[in-house]
């Protein structure tokens, strides 16, 4: 069964599933435990157990925020990380935030498998590993609540671990849109830190009107806009590399039968019954095509689709050294499509028939 996780692909029931949600949690036993518990315990055992969780959430030890706020994110192109200044100096990005800023979730033990089964592992520090299975907890800025959060130089450390973790073999492909996202972020962030410093060296960042988000803004901008192109330069390199061709840039023009390369591991891999109607919908004149295929793709589900596609496929490309052992492993995590089935990912109405 296809399962694109793409809006617009799967249609969504919310009432059917919110149904399924409260049925699953009246069934639940660990619920009705939680609610036996409460029973059981008399009035002044749930008032001590409340007294105590206020004094932790109001420990003088536990820092609080005095610079920030969630309507002033740290912003990284689309992405938006809740960052804070804390008593003391200390500089955070909240949990929720850093990962959700990698494609990542921070719930039901996703940290832990992130280091297992991404091989982050053997790419952190003894120091950045503690940092990360240790988050700490600090004072949020609404009413007092506690939160989890990490210092901000972890990102980078984080970053560089899934990069460099990205590139072994076994990478898991649920992985690849962080390994992408985390080299966009790296090297934007660098480019500005060293000006940052440059800046602070010279005295000049006092008199500087650039404010630092906006060259950040400047440089995510270039970064993104090499993977904005539908087939980055990376997937053509991967190709040649595999190949053993020598490789002297996109520019020249490549032997035809990377455009056959292309069709099979991207478009027949793509959904079902895609490339069948691409061929029909954009067929050869002469030795040529009138158009790209990826133009007949739609704005909304199409591209976005093909992008999260091509991440994938590149992800694989880089943990491998020939050709065949990519080709195999390519098999085993992006098959063909053999089916015929139409999916609103092709541009109908600006390309009929």
């Amino acid at each position: 069964m296809l399962m694109l996780e793409v809006k617009g692909i799967i249609g969504y029931n919310a009432s059917m599933n919110d149904d399924m949600l409260a049925d699953s949690h009246a069934q639940n036993p660990h619920s009705k435990g939680g609610d036996a518990r409460k029973e059981a315990l008399s009035r002044k055992r749930r008032s001590e157990i409340a007294k105590q969780g206020a004094a932790a959430r109001w420990n003088p030890a536990i820092p609080e925020v005095e610079y920030g706020d969630t309507d002033r994110p740290l912003r990284l192109g689309d992405i938006e990380l809740d960052c804070y200044v804390l008593t003391g100096g200390m500089r955070v990005f909240s949990q929720r935030g850093m990962f959700s800023g990698l494609g990542i979730t921070s719930r039901g033990g996703e940290i832990q498998r992130l280091i297992e089964q991404g091989g982050l592992r053997a790419f952190l520090s003894d120091e950045a590993l503690n940092e990360l299975v240790n988050p700490l907890r600090f004072r949020g800025t609404t009413g007092g609540r506690l939160a989890n959060g990490y210092p901000v130089t972890l990102l980078v450390d984080l970053c560089n671990a899934i990069i460099d973790a990205s590139r072994q073999p076994g990478f898991p492909r649920y992985y690849e849109l962080a390994s992408v996202r985390a080299q966009v972020i790296i090297r934007a962030v660098a480019k500005v830190g060293i000006i940052a410093l440059v800046d602070e060296a010279t005295g000049y960042d006092e008199h500087r009107e650039e404010k630092l988000q906006a060259i950040l803004d400047r440089y995510l901008r270039r970064e993104l806009a090499s993977w904005a192109k539908r087939f980055p330069d990376e997937f053509y390199y991967h190709i040649f590399r595999l190949r053993n061709w020598p490789w002297r840039g996109r520019a020249l023009n490549p032997p035809g039968v990377v455009a056959h390369y292309t069709k099979d591991i991207v478009y027949a891999r793509l959904a079902p019954g895609i490339l069948t109607e691409l061929e029909i919908r954009n067929p050869k004149v002469g030795k040529n095509r009138r158009a790209k295929h990826h133009q007949f793709l739609t704005d909304d589900i199409g591209h976005p689709e093909l992008q999260r596609h091509l991440y994938m496929i590149i992800g694989i490309m880089r943990g491998e050294t020939t050709w065949d052992g990519m080709m195999e492993r390519l098999d085993r995590a992006l098959p063909r499509y053999g089916e015929n089935l139409r999916l609103p990912l092709l541009d109908w109405e600006n390309n009929p028939v």
